[in-house]
């Protein structure tokens, strides 16, 4: 798997998924639904929880989170 220093709001939902799979869990929690419901979304994590009426600080908030995960940390 490969690794990366850091997720930030940049990445491809498709790369973070691939690189964090409990991304999708985390993402479907928080009301970004991807691939597991049927809605499968493609394009930056940026973009995509911008098109689902999310605020910069709460973007904010989602990459902090899954950096968290990605390090093995707990949110």
């Amino acid at each position: 798997m490969e690794r990366i220093a850091e997720i930030t709001g940049n990445i491809e939902i498709e790369d973070l998924v691939r690189i964090l799979p409990d991304s999708v869990a985390y993402l479907m929690e928080n009301g970004i639904r991807c691939l597991r419901c049927g809605e499968p979304i493609w394009g930056t994590l940026e973009t995509a929880s911008k098109e689902k009426g999310f605020s910069d600080e709460q973007i904010d908030k989602f990459v902090e989170d899954l950096n968290k995960l990605y390090t093995g940390g707990t949110i």
